[in-house]
């Protein structure tokens, strides 16, 4: 039986809400299966997120990882490409720790790749009138690390898939920032878990950007 992880993360920087937190309990209850999907919210702490995540692994043994976190500003689901071994902290974690310039993982790769079939689950967005799109950076902050450790546990075993999903705000969660309904989140985190699980292949069309 496949066993998928999704994982969301816990507000930070003084919010009071995290969509990517709330999408994943929704996506976990819409689930129709026959897979077994586990979902699970992360603290926004470095050392602690890494730690759960970890834990989370090694307990359910998970064939298929989905990553989400909040993308303030983005005005689409994006699915990302590359994981950078880099913990750069523009602000303080829910911890109040702020490394910068630091590994994800001592020695490391530079950057890992997503494993998830991130052109098709974009277009199955589409189609399906969620707007979604591709994107080359998670940042630097948590979201970045449990996607580089994620993409790096990927690799250790050919029968495994892990990436990462960045989502905007949900509907009156944002004063100024673009939103989407829950309901299309969880929604599409739902479908992106799909078509990762039915396609070992990406599709091979143009996806990159000149910036």
């Amino acid at each position: 039986m496949t066993t998928i992880l999704l994982t969301g993360f816990e507000p930070f920087a003084g919010d009071s809400s995290n969509p990517s937190g709330e999408a994943v309990h929704l996506a976990a209850s819409l689930w129709e299966g026959p897979e077994v999907l586990v979902a699970a919210v992360l603290p926004v702490t470095f050392d602690g997120a890494a730690s759960m995540f970890e834990a989370l692994l090694e307990r359910h043994q998970p064939q298929v990882v989905v990553a989400v976190g909040l993308a303030a500003g983005r005005d689409t689901v994006s699915m990302e490409r590359v994981a950078v071994n880099l913990i750069d902290a523009r602000i303080p974690d829910n911890d109040g720790a702020q490394p910068i310039d630091e590994s994800s993982i001592s020695n490391g790769p530079a950057a890992v790749f997503s494993s998830l079939p991130v052109k098709a689950i974009a277009h199955d967005l589409l189609t399906a009138g969620i707007p979604a799109s591709l994107s080359t950076t998670a940042g630097t902050f948590v979201c970045n690390h449990i996607f580089y450790r994620a993409a790096t546990w990927a690799t250790l075993a050919t029968e495994r898939k892990a990436g990462f999903i960045h989502v905007p705000w949900a509907t009156g969660q944002s004063r100024n920032d673009p939103e989407l309904p829950l309901d299309d989140i969880a929604r599409a985190l739902t479908i992106a878990i799909r078509t990762s699980i039915d396609n070992d292949e990406d599709r091979h069309s143009v996806g990159g950007s000149l910036n």
